[in-house]
């Protein structure tokens, strides 16, 4: 009788809890908790991403027409497409990163009908892996390897013959030549837009697969005391890389990145002869789809003569108003 005077008030007690509990709040509190299990779970299972991927596409167009113009001149039509695409991968202390340019124009004129002037040809693929030496360390080993050549021939010194064809003297082709390098160094990066890359064993071939393009860019003798032997088509070079890169951006709308790159070889003359390559870029996002941009390369390469004879400084300069469009993952 004892026991069941005290059970009374517990059993009353949660009579009165579940008779204040209304079906609103029951349910209320059930959708509370379906939706905290939902998230969650959701959250299990979100993986992350190490991959940052863009690709930027530009198209120009220039076009001069005239018509009883007393000043002279050429009707023209030029046209320009680029190509610039990155894949970068990033987890704690490891990096790989990927960028492939591909740049290609013509001109067409006038004064030299059924014919297509090249104007702009490149192809250059970068790929560098990295490995902190620390985790808050600016100093990074690396392994890179890059790639340059053209897409078709280029030809200058056009004369028409009596067939009506235009005939040039070639200067270069699709692998005629090619540069190929693998670098094994260390990288210092102290901020995210300048790196400075020192690779003391870099070796890599030049590649010029065109019999008449051959001497001109450096190719050895098959046999040096028969020159009617004729020239191979492979040139292995082995020495130090130096890779200095910086990049630039203001409010998203000017951006200036330059590459400086220093080669000594270890088997011709170590730093005697000296090849340099020094690529600006310059651009200014004038609107959404609109870019205004200045590109430069200048090249030294003491191998390579200029119209047979000499070794000589190369520039180019690309000045264009173009389309442009950047597709990118968010981050």
């Amino acid at each position: 009788m004892k026991k069941l005077i005290l059970i009374l008030p517990a059993l009353t007690a949660l009579c009165l809890q579940a008779a204040s509990q209304t079906p609103e709040s029951a349910a209320e509190q059930a959708a509370a908790a379906l939706v905290e299990s939902s998230a969650d779970q959701k959250a299990a299972e979100t993986k992350p991403d190490y991959w940052t991927r863009s690709l930027g596409i530009n198209v120009g167009l220039s076009q001069t027409g005239l018509v009883n113009w007393a000043a002279g001149g050429n009707n023209t039509i030029s046209l320009t497409a680029g190509l610039d695409g990155k894949i970068d991968f990033e987890k704690d202390l490891t990096t790989w990163n990927n960028r492939l340019q591909l740049d290609y124009g013509f001109l067409w004129s006038s004064d030299k009908a059924n014919l297509l002037q090249k104007s702009n040809d490149r192809i250059y693929l970068e790929s560098k892996f990295a490995y902190k030496t620390a985790a808050k360390s600016k100093w990074n080993y690396t392994a890179s390897l890059d790639f340059r050549s053209q897409f078709s021939d280029t030809r200058d010194n056009y004369q028409q013959g009596e067939d009506g064809k235009w005939v040039g003297t070639l200067k270069s082709s699709i692998f005629a030549p090619a540069y190929t390098n693998l670098a094994l160094g260390m990288e210092w990066k102290p901020t995210s837009w300048f790196n400075v890359n020192i690779a003391p064993l870099t070796g890599g071939f030049t590649i010029c697969r065109i019999d008449e393009l051959k001497a001109s860019y450096g190719m050895k003798l098959k046999d040096p005391e028969n020159p009617d032997a004729g020239y191979r088509g492979l040139l292995f070079q082995f020495g130090a890389q130096i890779k200095a890169n910086a990049k630039f951006e203001i409010n998203d709308k000017f951006g200036y990145e330059t590459q400086l790159v220093l080669f000594t070889d270890y088997l011709n003359k170590p730093f005697v002869y000296n090849r340099i390559n020094w690529d600006n870029k310059i651009s200014w996002q004038i609107s959404k789809l609109f870019r205004l941009g200045l590109d430069t390369w200048l090249i030294y390469d003491p191998l390579v003569t200029i119209d047979g004879k000499t070794s000589r400084v190369q520039f180019k300069e690309f000045f264009s108003v173009s389309f442009t469009y950047l597709i990118r993952n968010k981050q």
